[in-house]
């Protein structure tokens, strides 16, 4: 069926409403109309509304080819996947992808996703697709306390965010969970539920989240007036082997802890792996918490308690940040740190020694 396009004045039938078309039927010019469609600060509230109105009535779609060609944009952005394995299969990366890709249907630009062996491979990459003009900013995760990918965006100077901070973060944009205090408050749980021997498997030490992260369990002991009892504390990959390696390595200790605190989702899931194996039960004999509150939490048996940070949100969040940096916003007043939330589920209930 044709759609209905109006100029001022008349009605006519059309194949395709474009751009013009619709900036004469509501009397303003094409660039207005354009910068209200998308959302730019300049235009007034009541504009906009009316723009997007008679852009739904008339059935007006974008012509994103056109105008790319016609502003040479690339209007895209990049998400550098860290380098590590298990991509496919996790879900931390997953719901991520899943707002950040959101965030750019919003504007109709597309996500360019670059998977890299290493992090010097992940490096060229960058400098690859910034130097043929190819994206108009990238978004990072997974960063380092020193993360030579931040330092490589600073340098070539294009837009960029990331989720998470590095030792230093004061010159970029970022979109940040408070971690230290998570895991204070994930300790604070265990503490609570009569919990004295309190474990912990952490994640490899040079990313800047899992520095965090032993820092809040840390504060937990020293409040709790615990000490530190270092056969409780293992580091691990995020991989799901890596929980049950380690979790392994907690039960053959000389004292095994009551309770263990997990870097991740995904290691908690393992930790739990190897509990069953020695014909133990997650919140029964040994609590088990988490962090991400990845969505298969909530269907593991038992299910898992977890300190949750809202990733499909986060990935929506950072996607439109990093829009608001590519305008020409200052990255500097787009860095935002929230709270993780308990969800107490069956893997840290039970009657605590």
């Amino acid at each position: 069926m044709a759609l209905h396009t109006f100029s001022r004045g008349s009605l006519r039938l059309a194949e395709h409403v474009s751009l013009r078309m619709l900036s004469e039927h509501v009397g303003l010019t094409d660039g207005t109309v354009s910068r209200a469609l998308n959302d730019y600060p300049d235009i007034a509230e009541k504009t906009r509304e009316r723009v997007k109105a008679a852009a739904r009535e008339l059935g007006y779609q974008p012509n994103h080819n056109a105008r790319r060609l016609a502003t040479g944009a690339a209007e895209c952005v990049a998400y550098v996947m860290p380098a590590r394995t298990s991509h496919a299969s996790d879900p931390f990366l997953a719901e991520l992808l899943n707002g950040l890709s959101r965030a750019m249907l919003k504007r109709g630009w597309d996500l360019t996703i670059t998977a890299a062996g290493s992090i010097d491979d992940e490096i060229q990459q960058i400098k690859r697709l910034a130097a043929a003009n190819r994206v108009n900013g990238f978004v990072v995760s997974r960063t380092l306390a020193d993360d030579p990918r931040i330092d490589t965006l600073l340098e070539l100077g294009v837009p960029f965010i990331s989720h998470g901070r590095t030792r230093n973060a004061n010159d970029y944009a970022w979109f940040d969970v408070d971690n230290r205090a998570a895991f204070r408050t994930a300790f604070e749980h265990l503490y609570e539920l009569g919990h004295r021997k309190i474990g912990f498997i952490g994640g490899p030490a040079e990313y800047n989240f899992a520095q965090k992260r032993h820092a809040g369990y840390l504060d937990g002991l020293r409040a709790a007036g615990l000490p530190v009892q270092n056969q409780w504390l293992v580091e691990s990959p995020l991989t799901l082997d890596g929980g049950e390696t380690a979790m392994t390595a907690l039960l053959d200790s000389a004292q095994p802890p009551t309770a263990v605190l997990c870097v991740t989702d995904m290691v908690a899931i393992g930790a739990m792996a190897a509990l069953r194996k020695r014909a133990l039960r997650a919140g029964r004999d040994i609590a088990i918490v988490g962090y991400d509150g990845i969505a298969v939490g909530d269907y593991t048996s038992p299910t898992l308690t977890t300190m949750t940070q809202p990733l499909i949100e986060a990935g929506e969040t950072l996607g439109s940040m990093l829009l608001n940096v590519v305008d020409g916003d200052d990255p500097r007043a787009h860095q935002v740190l929230v709270d993780a939330r308990l969800v107490q589920r069956e893997s840290s209930t039970g009657v605590a020694p």
